[in-house]
């Protein structure tokens, strides 16, 4: 009813106000309630803040706390551990010296020993050495001293052979001279009868021509006298008109007839070496038919000395190979043991070299008790120890009992290398762990923080209709850790002085 009054009041009260004054009312009572609304969200905020603070405070004095108890709790635990261990370590340690004294003394006589088998095989293997050396150099002096002999035998043959063939080419040479010399003479000859021929022929013709000519001239000098002046006259007009053409014609003629002199000269030439050519050809055809069978013969012989010189040959270089590849395989045996050997002592070196090393970094527990408990009863054991120390009857067997001394070194990788994969497995687990426990703890931080970036996003911590964002499914394996109690939904109608006609909701750890 009051609200109703109060509602007919405001009625009545705006009824009576004019345009303006309800617009400007309204706005008055617009900007009241804004004020209002920002309070109230300021309100909300600090208090928000304050509990936050308040929370850090909490959970930084709490961990330190858990902390505390913790290293209590564990030094506690530490401290029984220690004393179980000295226990163990007083009780072993007279033990683990005595066997410790005896592996050295079987070791200092085992190196003893191996000290004198070591010296005996060098020994020997000097002698073998020396013994092949001196072999190889007598071998290698026969050797020499057979190929000298048969360098010197086939250097001789040789200067024989060439001897022989230079003496031949003498001869021919000689006789080719003389054949050459024979045919000048004859060609010298033919040429000088010719010559006489053709100057008795040539005055014969010469005389018949100057007769024919003067019967020819009494003839024909009165039509010459006549076609003299008519001559006279068209040859003066023509050399008039034909001087520059007579002049090129006069040395083109006089060039002609140069070539022609030269060219019958040369032909005449050509004919002569063609036929001493012809008559050398078949002269050289009878020398080459001669030279070739002698040839053949010679070449016979030749073939069938070096047929038997390459069978020598290669009889010596048999041999030859065969000691050389007896040699070759003895020195890469040799070789290939000293290498083996030295390899061996290396590897003997360097696994001495990682055994300090490795005993520097052994831990206590691992000096006193370097090999794990066997898991085999008394009786079990007792067989392993007598198949180890039976006789072997197979070949496989046989190369595992020269490895039996290895049998504890084993037993200390297997222990190092089941501690690494333990190590493996722990540190995986902790990572897992420590992921979970990040995931949570990064769910708590933004629940509890107050940013922009966490208020954009779903906050796990807020509420709304008994619905929350928290991801409870994630397991956390360590008992040391418990997991936050559930959020508790508080439904308020005011809190802290602030009042509004919706309810509001509260968030409580």
């Amino acid at each position: 009813m009051a609200k109703k009054k109060k509602s007919g009041k405001k009625g009545g009260k705006l009824a009576k106000m004019s345009e303006e004054e309800r617009i400007l009312y309204l706005e008055q009572k617009a900007l009241a309630e804004e004020e209002m609304r920002k309070k109230k969200e300021d309100m909300l905020m600090q208090f928000l803040k304050d509990k936050l603070s308040k929370e850090e405070k909490s959970s930084k004095v709490n961990l330190n706390k858990i902390n505390q108890q913790w290293r209590q709790i564990m030094r506690e635990s530490k401290s029984k551990e220690l004393l179980k261990d000295i226990e163990i370590l007083s009780q072993t340690f007279e033990r683990v010296v005595d066997r410790k004294d005896s592996v050295i003394k079987a070791l200092a006589k085992d190196i003893e020993e191996a000290e004198v088998q070591y010296n005996m095989a060098l020994r020997s293997h000097l002698s073998n050495v020396d013994d092949l050396i001196d072999h190889h150099r007598r071998r290698l002096g026969t050797l020499q001293g057979e190929y000298h002999s048969e360098l010197k035998t086939v250097r001789s043959e040789f200067e024989e052979e060439r001897e022989l063939i230079n003496q031949c080419h003498r001869h021919e040479l000689q006789r080719l001279q003389d054949i050459m010399f024979a045919m000048e003479q004859n060609h010298q000859e033919k040429e000088s009868d010719a010559r006489q021929e053709f100057q008795s022929m040539r005055d014969e013709i010469k005389n018949k021509n100057l007769e024919e000519k003067h019967a020819l001239r009494i003839q024909l000098e009165g039509a010459v006298e006549s076609l003299w002046k008519q001559f006279q006259s068209a040859l003066k007009n023509y050399n008039e008109t034909t001087e520059e053409r007579k002049i090129a014609f006069e040395n083109l003629k006089s060039k002609d007839e140069k070539s022609a002199r030269e060219i019958e000269f040369q032909m005449k030439k050509l004919q002569k070496i063609q036929d001493t050519i012809t008559m050398l050809r078949g002269k050289m055809q009878q020398n080459s038919r001669e030279c070739e069978e002698r040839n053949r013969q010679l070449r016979d012989e030749r073939e069938h000395v070096q047929k038997h010189f390459q069978q020598l040959k290669s009889e010596m270089n048999l041999a030859r190979e065969r000691e050389r590849s007896h040699l070759t395989t003895l020195t890469l045996q040799s070789n290939a043991a000293i290498k083996k050997l030295k390899t061996v002592l290396g590897n003997g070196e360097s696994i001495l070299r990682l055994a300090e090393m490795c005993r520097k970094l052994e831990t206590e527990e691992e000096k006193v008790l370097p090999f794990y408990a066997s898991s085999l009863s008394q009786e079990e054991q007792e067989d392993v120890e007598a198949a180890v120390y039976e006789s072997p009857s197979e070949p496989l067997a046989a190369v595992m009992h020269e490895y039996i001394s290895l049998e504890n070194f084993w037993k200390r990788y297997n222990k190092v290398l089941l501690d690494k994969l333990a190590l493996d497995k722990e540190k995986q687990t902790l990572n897992q762990e420590n992921q979970q426990l990040r995931s949570v703890l990064k769910q708590y931080l933004d629940g509890i923080s107050v940013n922009d970036e966490i208020l954009s996003q779903n906050n796990p911590l807020f509420v709304v209709n008994h619905k929350t964002n928290v991801k409870f499914s994630i397991p956390v394996m360590d008992a040391r850790v418990h997991q936050p109690n559930k959020l508790l939904l508080l439904k308020e109608g005011t809190k802290a002085g602030v009042q509004d006609s919706q309810s509001q909701y509260w968030i409580q750890g």
